[in-house]
């Protein structure tokens, strides 16, 4: 793996500079030395902040694209633009400081050392966010990060040939991320990000927890948190609130559970369009992360924007009836009830308990059976949809995944779902399981 050290050493020549040259050529007192070495240091430590080569991290089909590293060179020019007018102006106080080292002048110089000492930081801090995003791909853990990028990407294609009217897939396509410690998140395409300093995020980053990447039959993550992406590129980040507050206001709800339920929306709808993509084994992944203990699972957070995970599951079982899975819904519906009989003694105000049932049917066949104009006129469930038929190419997967036999021409969102298949019905070791998962993604 190519060390920063090593990246760094590789940086191109220094900024030209006609002020920097001005500086005396044999520096004779202290401050004279102290001037032109912090001109220097600054101008270095900006080159340092330099595009990345394509060829740094691999040339494997787990490497970054040439349309991810393009669009964070894209950042890292427009980031030199701006360091060098930081650079140019504490070159203009040196010189000034040169010839009239007085005390005045040497504080101008100090002020705008700090200006220019704070950007080049926040620059190494976007560097260092992109150069660790792309290092990744070198290590071990390259495959695991290769397949996850695969089922994103074969999201995105379902998603984008299924439009009532054709439109070009975006890029960079979404871009996966091992962060340990954490839950799954995603940063979307366009938004404004601390890590970038405030700038438009090139490209959808997906960040999996090492505990799911193990364990791959837990990555119905990646349907929902591209499901997110997916939102936000088709343009319904504002349509799919709108759409629910009126569908529920027309329904006589109270405007406390309306807005509850427009606040949820973007959970909601990655949680649905996500079902869509990957069939049953999603809502038996999610399942398997929201059921804790009855208080958490069944707490309520007046300000929060993920459902209360209690409701999660009968709002994701509510779609896979009307996929046609009655019997799998079914069989969810008894477990959940099972594990949580009674909603005695929640935090779940009466009202939003009261009034479930009717919102999760209106807000369910709002976002997935009514037409949208982001969509072609179609319903989300015209674009993209999980079929019965879909669930047996699942199990026929599991088995040939099982065995190490290729699960032949099975959409990447699909294998999520054949590998938990095979691992609930114990058709092979967890470790094989996962091995195979791996090796059948890694060389598509």
């Amino acid at each position: 793996m190519v060390t920063r050290d090593e990246v760094m050493a590789s940086a191109p020549p220094a900024l030209e500079s006609s002020r920097v040259t001005r500086l005396p050529q044999r520096s004779t007192t202290d401050v004279q030395r102290f001037l032109y070495a912090q001109a220097q240091d600054a101008r270095r430590n900006v080159t340092a902040v330099r595009p990345f080569r394509r060829d740094e991290f691999g040339s494997g089909a787990a490497s970054p694209s040439a349309s991810h590293i393009q669009a964070a060179n894209q950042f890292m020019v427009q980031l030199r633009e701006q360091l060098a007018g930081l650079v140019e102006g504490l070159d203009e106080m040196a010189e000034t400081a040169v010839s009239t080292p007085s005390t005045p002048n040497l504080q101008h110089f100090l002020l705008q050392k700090d200006r220019a000492g704070k950007g080049i930081k926040q620059a190494e801090k976007i560097w260092d966010f992109f150069f660790e995003l792309f290092g990744q791909r070198q290590t071990r853990y390259a495959n695991w990060l290769l397949a996850a990028d695969r089922i994103g990407l074969d999201c995105y294609q379902a998603t984008y040939t299924g439009l009532g009217r054709a439109r070009t897939i975006p890029t960079p396509p979404p871009f996966t991320y091992m962060e340990t410690g954490f839950t799954p998140a995603t940063f979307r395409r366009n938004v404004r990000l601390t890590r970038l300093g405030k700038l438009k995020n090139p490209f959808p980053v997906v960040k999996l927890p090492y505990h799911r990447l193990v364990n791959p039959w837990s990555l119905g993550a990646i349907h929902h948190e591209v499901s997110h992406n997916l939102q936000n590129d088709l343009g319904l980040w504002s349509e799919v609130p709108r759409r629910i507050q009126q569908r529920l206001q027309e329904a006589g709800l109270e405007k406390g559970v309306t807005n509850t339920w427009m606040r949820w929306h973007k959970e909601i709808w990655a949680d649905l369009c996500g079902l869509l993509l990957g069939g049953p084994a999603i809502v038996s992944s999610l399942i398997g992360v929201v059921a804790q203990s009855p208080r958490a699972t069944q707490s309520f957070n007046p300000d929060g924007v993920h459902p209360t995970p209690y409701f999660r599951v009968f709002i994701n079982l509510e779609l896979l009836r009307r996929m046609g899975f009655t019997a799998e819904a079914d069989a969810f519906h008894r477990l959940w009830t099972r594990l949580y009989p009674t909603t005695s003694g929640s935090r779940i105000p009466q009202g939003m308990l009261d009034a479930f049932p009717q919102a999760s049917q209106l807000v369910v066949d709002t976002i997935c059976f009514q037409p949208y104009a982001q969509l072609g006129d179609k319903s989300l469930i015209q674009v993209v949809h999980f079929r019965p038929a879909h669930q047996q190419m699942v199990a026929e997967a599991a088995q040939r995944l099982a065995s190490g036999t290729d699960p032949g021409i099975i959409p990447a969102r699909f294998l999520v779902g054949a590998a938990r298949w095979a691992l609930s019905n114990r058709l092979a070791s967890p470790e094989r399981i996962a091995a195979n998962f791996y090796s059948e993604l890694a060389k598509r």
